[in-house]
């Protein structure tokens, strides 16, 4: 087996050396000579095991994957982009598509899956080679289809090379990975390498409000929009505790749908699933979607007597917005938050946060998220140096933190634990350390 992650070697693999912007393959050759490596094909160098070296490793592995087209040449791929909305609304349409007895496999942040979860993954899109042989296990295990999230990273990186999808999707563009894209139109252009691997007779679904909107619709491509005059136009929506309900108006045809997920970015969400399953041909559309659920780590809610806890993965300044704009939506009470920022990751979006958070809650506690290689109390700082608002206090300890954010609650109010969802770790001081956000809730609330 080839692998370019010395991480994954086994004994008897090939590694090949990539040299990425930022890291240089070959540094990892002998930690994969060591995990059992009996082939290297590198750019220079000699080595214990059979070597091979080529001018451009990455031409190398372009050249190897051309092995894989006719053996997926009948897979249905379908690709999602954007800053937020990515996991949702892919896991949506992995439950969706299986449902209706179109077997179909999920790649994306929350892991692999093939009827249930296969494993988790390194990365939202696996390096290329990994991905390869993740769509043919897929294929293997009688899959026709893929739904996969596709980063910006991925994109810049190359690691969907050579697949075509039948469907590329767009959910938005807000502030995020501006450490590594420098600038918003950077990061757009990079999502917009998806579009043009949009199949001959594939389709394009793209929001008509989304930033960089002209970058999305390309030419060539089979277009489809929503939103203010797009083809797909919402003309109503109702939001509960509960569910969601909305009209759509396509064809000059309108249709009522209910769906079990709470927020008005989750029925965009779903107008994504909609049209993609417009697009196969698939009856009863409203049946199908009042039985879809929310992806682990999404809004998932916990209810302590009265009150509501809910654990969330949004850490973007737009995804806490759109989070704390929904709880008031749906409840009129106090509504407390929990919430840390990444370390080395985008240190400007860390005051934006601090802001919206402490702007749209009754009080929130800062607390630790992957602080990673940064020391948490300067993440912190970051966070609130210069942060008019008051109503905020700062607990490092994120065990400590929630529990005190569970404390705070009295009669019918919300606590907002954000930014880890699914996530089961902290990453403190480069180490990945057990750390869950539900457990935590609920091995508290048992001791109450």
């Amino acid at each position: 087996m080839l692998r370019c992650d010395s991480r994954q070697i086994e004994k008897g693999d090939s590694f090949i050396a990539i040299s990425g912007e930022n890291i240089d393959g070959h540094q990892y050759i002998e930690d994969a000579i060591e995990a059992g490596a009996t082939k290297i094909i590198a750019e220079y160098g000699s080595y214990e095991v059979e070597t091979i070296i080529v001018p451009d490793t990455k031409e190398y592995l372009k050249q190897y994957i051309e092995t894989y087209k006719e053996q997926l040449k009948d897979m249905h791929i379908i690709g999602m982009t954007g800053t937020n909305g990515k996991t949702t609304t892919c896991f949506l349409l992995y439950q969706a598509l299986n449902q209706v007895g179109k077997k179909c496999a999920y790649i994306g942040t929350i892991g692999f899956y093939i009827e249930k979860k296969i494993r988790d993954l390194h990365n939202t899109t696996p390096e290329i080679l990994e991905l390869y042989e993740m769509l043919l296990e897929a294929k293997e295990a009688g899959c026709t289809y893929v739904v996969m999230e596709v980063s910006s990273h991925a994109l810049q990186q190359e690691r969907v090379y050579g697949l075509q999808f039948e469907v590329a999707i767009i959910s938005n563009i807000t502030r995020e990975h501006l450490d590594y894209h420098k600038t918003m139109k950077d990061y757009a252009l990079a999502k917009q390498k998806l579009f043009y691997q949009v199949a001959q007779d594939g389709i394009a679904i793209i929001p008509t409000a989304i930033d960089f909107y002209s970058l999305f619709i390309l030419p060539t491509n089979h277009n489809i929009t929503y939103g203010k005059d797009g083809d797909y136009q919402m003309t109503s929506i109702h939001l509960e505790k509960n569910k969601s309900l909305f009209t759509l108006l396509h064809n000059e045809e309108e249709k009522s749908y209910e769906i079990s997920l709470i927020g008005e970015y989750n029925v965009y969400n779903m107008i994504n699933v909609i049209i993609v399953l417009e697009y196969l041909g698939i009856p009863n559309i409203e049946q199908i979607v009042l039985n879809l659920t929310p992806p682990p780590g999404r809004m998932d809610q916990i209810s302590d007597q009265d009150n509501l806890i809910i654990v969330d993965y949004a850490h973007t300044p737009d995804a806490v917005e759109n989070v704390l704009n929904l709880v008031h939506q749906i409840s009129n009470q106090k509504v407390y938050v929990i919430i840390g920022c990444g370390g080395n990751r985008d240190k400007e979006k860390r005051p934006l946060m601090a802001e919206i958070a402490t702007r749209l809650s009754d009080h929130v506690i800062f607390t630790t998220d992957n602080p990673r290689n940064e020391e948490p109390k300067d993440i912190i700082k970051d966070m609130t140096q210069n942060l008019k608002n008051s109503n905020y206090e700062i607990e490092l300890d994120r065990t400590e933190a929630i529990h005190k954010g569970i404390n705070l609650l009295k009669e019918n109010d919300i606590l907002l634990i954000l930014g880890k969802g699914h996530e089961n770790y902290q990453i403190v001081k480069g180490e990945k350390q057990f750390f869950d956000d539900k457990i935590t809730v609920f091995n508290y609330l048992n001791q109450k």
